[in-house]
């Protein structure tokens, strides 16, 4: 997923040749942290499911 949304959302493709070697490990966390800020795989992988209302309590009831 992680790998998918670097190069959906930032262009970036994580599997060139000594891509995150010449990077800091900042680098990397400020870019994960923002897929899981933005509307990508990562962040529906990680997000907390929302509650479904009731649906007997939207008829006033």
């Amino acid at each position: 997923m992680i790998e998918a949304d670097f190069q959906s959302h930032y262009g970036i493709d994580l599997g060139t040749p000594g891509l995150l070697i010449s990077r800091s490990w900042r680098w990397l966390r400020t870019r994960i942290l923002g897929l899981l800020s933005a509307d990508t795989r990562t962040a529906r992988q990680f997000a907390p499911e929302q509650e479904q209302p009731d649906p007997s309590a939207m008829n006033g009831r």
